[in-house]
């Protein structure tokens, strides 16, 4: 029997419920996909609290790896123990098989696990959005990451260390500084969960001989957005794609414009990836950039499917270091 992990209302992580699930076969245009490994996102965690608001009862989850079990009528491309990933909607990743849209789906090469996939396809899909799409990099640049040791923030500080940007990431602990170098990180200062960042940006401006970053990288959210724009240099380009801390403040138009000409833009990887060909020709980007070593898979700690609230509260305690992953 097929289990998945529901939701019947918005809430704590204890609202995650493990059921028994029956499966219909698969309808025209979909995969029915057996689920070897899940990734766990921040995006999951604002759906099931009801910030980001779903129809309930609900099954969470954007991102999985597995292995196609059959195949609805109009379905091409795709073959019955194919390898496979999913990274966007409909939800419902949390589960041990699922029926999903075929053209949502990507074929994963023999290069990647089951496991470097779950942990790297929404993640890596974000950082190629953020590097390809909201800023293309320019050598020798500066740029500040928020979250640099979390899930994206790993993924992203390699790339763009990689293509020679300089990268200052920011993070909680001393263990996490750590990380962050190791991926490339220029520099790395330390911010305590709940500490203050109001002297971030005086660092940054003198980290950068006081002209500021290009871009700040910022997912999260309201603590620090402030210091994010206060740490861009004139035309600079604040990229806010997440909220761990809560949503950011409105913003003026007038005010970013008198701070030095400053945008500030909201990007969203389910838009980045809307359209079928662009999914396809993104995540194979994605994974060439990790067979040539331009980023890694980062996995914290895999823990059983059943046990979803368990990792959702490891998320929220902002204490995890890369990707978790549910294992059915």
């Amino acid at each position: 029997m097929n289990h998945r992990v529901l939701c019947q209302a918005p809430g704590a992580p204890e609202v995650m419920k493990w059921v028994e699930a029956p499966l219909p076969n698969p309808a025209p245009g979909e995969a029915q996909i057996r689920h070897t490994a899940i990734g766990v996102n921040y995006i999951d965690v604002y759906q099931r609290s009801g910030v980001y608001p779903i129809p309930f009862p609900a099954v969470l989850g954007f991102e999985a790896a597995g292995v196609v079990l059959a195949l609805g009528s109009g379905v091409a491309g795709f073959t019955v123990g194919q390898r496979v990933a999913c990274v966007d909607g409909p939800t419902g990743a949390y589960s041990e098989a699922r029926n999903h849209p075929a053209d949502r789906l990507v074929t994963l090469p023999d290069s990647i696990s089951d496991e470097a996939a779950a942990a790297l396809i929404f993640k890596g899909l974000t950082a190629h959005m953020l590097v390809r799409r909201v800023w293309q990099p320019v050598q020798d640049s500066w740029v500040l990451v928020h979250a640099a040791a979390g899930g994206v923030g790993l993924i992203l500080t390699r790339w763009l260390a990689a293509v020679g940007v300089h990268v200052i990431g920011v993070v909680s602990t001393e263990e996490k500084a750590g990380a962050a170098r190791s991926e490339g990180a220029h520099t790395v200062i330390t911010i305590p969960k709940g500490g203050s960042y109001k002297d971030l940006s005086s660092q940054v401006k003198r980290i950068t001989g006081g002209t500021g970053v290009r871009v700040a990288y910022d997912s999260v959210g309201r603590d620090s957005f402030e210091a994010s724009l206060d740490s861009l240099a004139t035309f600079g380009l604040l990229a806010s794609y997440g909220r761990s801390s809560g949503a950011p403040p409105a913003v003026d138009i007038t005010d970013i414009g008198r701070r030095g000409s400053l945008a500030v833009q909201r990007p969203s990887v389910l838009h980045h990836v809307a359209d079928p060909v662009v999914l396809q020709s993104a995540a194979k980007e994605v994974f060439e950039a990790y067979d040539q070593g331009l980023i890694k898979a980062h996995i914290y700690d895999r823990i059983p499917l059943r046990d979803a609230a368990r990792a959702h509260r490891l998320l929220e305690s902002r204490s995890t270091q890369g990707a978790l992953l549910l294992i059915p």
